[in-house]
């Protein structure tokens, strides 16, 4: 089943519209601090970064999930297994 953004809109619907790092990992299936901040730093995931504090508009975060750089890293991960 290819998921679209009505799916992620609808597993998504219990977060706010602007989330925080601890969120985004949570969202993306529990990865970590540090791997959450790389994907930020390299500017895979649109956000906003305010006194130190990492902003990340849910949209941002579905539009990175629907992207072919997410698709390859889920293959990365299923071959590491």
């Amino acid at each position: 089943m290819r998921k679209t953004r009505t799916y992620y809109e609808d597993l998504f619907i219990s977060y706010p519209d602007v989330v925080t790092i601890s969120q985004f990992c949570e969202m993306l299936g529990g990865i970590g601090d540090n791997t959450a901040r790389r994907l930020l730093r390299s500017n895979r995931v649109e956000h906003f970064y305010i006194r130190n504090t990492y902003l990340i508009p849910k949209a941002c975060v579905i539009n990175y999930v629907l992207s072919d750089d997410y698709k390859q890293y889920c293959k990365k991960l299923k071959s590491q297994i």
